[in-house]
């Protein structure tokens, strides 16, 4: 999106430092490696990073101005200076006032996990009606919130944004900046515990993306006391779970499941009740928006599974689920118990470190093995040093019987060695783990 001058110092609210040539229109860059002939540099600060050092960068790259929170960074070379106190402030200012030019309906989505499938799914069931723009990936902090809304087309009639976060405070600001008019708690767990010290704090953290919800708009979240207790937003209201009375005839299956919901079928393309849980927040997304639940359903079965998330490979002559993209108590829960319960054997987990939980780690970990104790027929692999503790859960009979490993390298070699041709494997740990390296371990041979 290309800004006149005037605009971009309206929206930010900018203090004009330095004004030799503000004619033209101009896009905004905060990578000064990208910076294209007549961009506008804004300098971002990070935890290792301060995008004030390549403000000289950007200008001998073409850069017309630049944003600065020094008063004494004014270079003669540039045509204009603008001063804000905050720069990531003033990119959220300037992707909301474009926000508000083009005027979509906005669907924040935000959850412990859960929340990226829940977004693709909306997308999924939004599209069939609507020209629809969404967060790529997983980009759902402050930055990315700003591109997602600043690369939408002037055409967009509905923008979805998933919304992450690190501490308290961090949604609320998210929410502030995008204004949604449909909010979307997909589920608060154990998640980000480490950070916020208590599942009281998370479910606080998650609530905040009321704050700047349209008071005519609509809050679906998660069905659960604790949510119930913490929500303080007035509006519509729809608390969504599994025991809900208008869902019903659940079917899951090898790589589907289908369900019963307010009478009519529905059919996903990939398995488990914690994904027939995501659905029913994009169904209700859609029902708000008057998509008909024909529409509805059509856009749900054409909703794919995204990388490293239940990513189905046969390779080498396994079976292999990849949903290692990440990794906490309550996703790893649903995933092992979807996959333990719809795979025949021979059938194996891989399970690696589950991150930031805190001071609780271990029995995090080991209420795991606990969890795994009422399943049989399956080979239990470890792979770390937290993910050790999940064997110390399980009963002398079936501790004696899992294996665990301290590389990706070492259990690569052990699956190659070990496991028989056919065997399904689920892998699934946090992104750090880097599981990626064990498949193609396995792909190598």
């Amino acid at each position: 999106m290309k800004f006149t001058f005037d605009e971009i110092v309206k929206a930010t609210e900018a203090q004009v430092l330095e004004c030799k040539n503000p004619s033209g229109t101009f896009n905004l860059s905060t990578d000064s490696r990208k910076i294209e002939t007549y961009d506008i540099y804004l300098p971002l600060k990070g935890e290792k990073f301060d995008g004030h050092n390549f403000i000289q960068n950007a200008l001998e790259k073409g850069a017309r101005g630049y944003f600065t929170s020094d008063k004494k960074l004014v270079f003669s070379d540039a045509s204009f200076v603008l001063y804000v106190k905050d720069t990531l402030e003033a990119y959220l200012k300037l992707a909301l006032y474009y926000k508000k030019i083009v005027n979509p309906i906005t669907i924040a989505i935000t959850g412990s996990s859960g929340k990226t499938t829940t977004k693709e799914m909306t997308a999924s069931v939004v599209q069939q009606k609507f020209k629809m723009h969404k967060s790529i990936l997983n980009h759902n902090n402050e930055i990315g919130l700003c591109q997602t809304m600043l690369s939408m087309p002037k055409d967009t009639e509905v923008l979805i944004v998933e919304m992450g976060m690190r501490g308290l405070g961090e949604i609320e600001l998210l929410s502030k900046y995008s204004e949604p008019d449909i909010a979307i708690i997909a589920n608060t767990g154990t998640a980000h515990i480490g950070r916020l010290g208590s599942v009281e704090n998370i479910a606080k953290a998650k609530c905040e993306i009321t704050k700047h919800l349209h008071k005519e708009g609509l809050l679906l979240a998660h069905d659960t006391e604790l949510i119930r207790k913490t929500n303080e937003y007035k509006g519509q209201t729809i608390y969504l779970g599994l025991n809900s009375k208008d869902l019903e005839t659940i079917k899951l299956y090898t790589n589907s499941s289908e369900f019963v919901y307010k009478k009519q079928k529905y059919k996903l393309n990939t398995e488990g009740e914690h994904n027939i849980q995501n659905a029913l927040f994009a169904i209700n997304a859609g029902l708000k928006l008057g998509i008909s639940s024909e529409k509805i359903a059509k856009g749900l079965e054409e909703y794919k599974p995204i990388e490293k998330r239940w990513e189905i490979h046969k390779i080498n002559g396994f079976n292999i689920i990849d949903d290692s993209y990440n990794s906490n108590p309550e996703s790893l829960k649903a995933a092992v118990s979807t996959f333990l319960s719809t795979q025949k054997p021979p059938k194996a987990l891989v399970l690696g470190d589950m991150k930031e939980l805190g001071k609780n780690e271990i029995l995090y970990h080991e209420e795991i093995g606990k969890f795994l104790e009422k399943y049989t027929d399956f080979k239990l692999i470890t792979v770390g040093s937290l993910a050790k503790a999940i064997v110390n859960g399980l009963s002398s009979e079936k501790r004696n019987d899992a294996i665990s490993f301290d590389t990706n390298k070492d259990t690569a070699k052990y699956i190659l060695e070990n496991l028989p041709a056919g065997t399904t494997i689920l892998f699934k740990a946090s992104h750090s783990m880097n599981f990626e390296e064990i498949i193609k371990e396995l792909d190598k041979k």
